[in-house]
């Protein structure tokens, strides 16, 4: 609504001309504020990449230490490395690749019983239905590019020792920066975010060099 307001100018003799200024909805209505970015809509395809570059780098660094500790060979730890990425790429494909799929299958069974009700929604819904054959190579991939990290990093060094501290110090590092990455995409805490990857990755690594070395020296296993 227009309001008006008067006010009161004075003239060549001193006179008094009242003088109305008139206050309409578009001088009060203020511009909108620029609304902040939806992180949730990043949800998706983050959790796959996240979770494909740590399970990929955290599983092939760990069975790397895994072997290192009851076989000093390295060809058989870039061996068992290889195949634990490619065995894991795999997995996490078709896993992503059912997961995603199940969901889908349940929101066109939601729509299709909306379109009975007559509901205009359905129609909105058909371009945001997850892509599962996409989501599988997302993941593939993430696997992929966080377990070759380990594997350059052992690849060209022949001392057993030296090569097992590389890997740790290397898979360490990639941890930090995926923890970091993931904080910067989500909009979480950096320092929060890259201390829980960092301390879960030291984990498996030390728990799996521990165990293994543990079951071949008390069953006198040759390798």
């Amino acid at each position: 609504m227009a309001s008006s307001q008067s006010l009161k100018l004075p003239s060549l003799n001193n006179a008094e001309i009242p003088v109305h200024v008139i206050h309409t909805e578009e001088n009060q209505i203020q511009k909108p504020a620029v609304d902040e970015l939806d992180y949730s809509q990043r949800g998706q395809w983050l959790r796959a990449a996240v979770l494909g570059a740590n399970d990929g780098l955290v599983s092939v660094a760990s069975l790397m230490m895994g072997v290192s500790s009851v076989k000093e060979d390295v060809k058989a730890v870039i061996v068992v490395g290889f195949a634990g990425l490619v065995a894991g790429a795999c997995s996490m494909a078709i896993g992503e690749f059912v997961s995603v799929y199940t969901q889908r299958d349940v929101e066109i069974a939601q729509m299709k019983r909306e379109k009975r009700k007559g509901s205009s929604k359905s129609d909105e819904n058909d371009e945001k239905l997850p892509n599962p054959v996409q989501a599988a190579l997302a993941s593939a991939l993430a696997f992929a590019i966080g377990a070759v990290v380990p594997l350059l990093a052992a690849a060209f060094i022949r001392q057993h020792k030296v090569r097992m501290a590389v890997v740790v110090a290397v898979a360490s590092v990639a941890l930090v920066v995926f923890g970091v990455v993931g904080a910067l995409l989500g909009g979480t805490p950096m320092v929060k975010s890259s201390a829980r990857v960092l301390v879960g990755g030291w984990m498996a690594m030390g728990t799996t060099f521990g165990l293994t070395k543990l079951i071949g020296s008390d069953h006198g296993m040759q390798f």
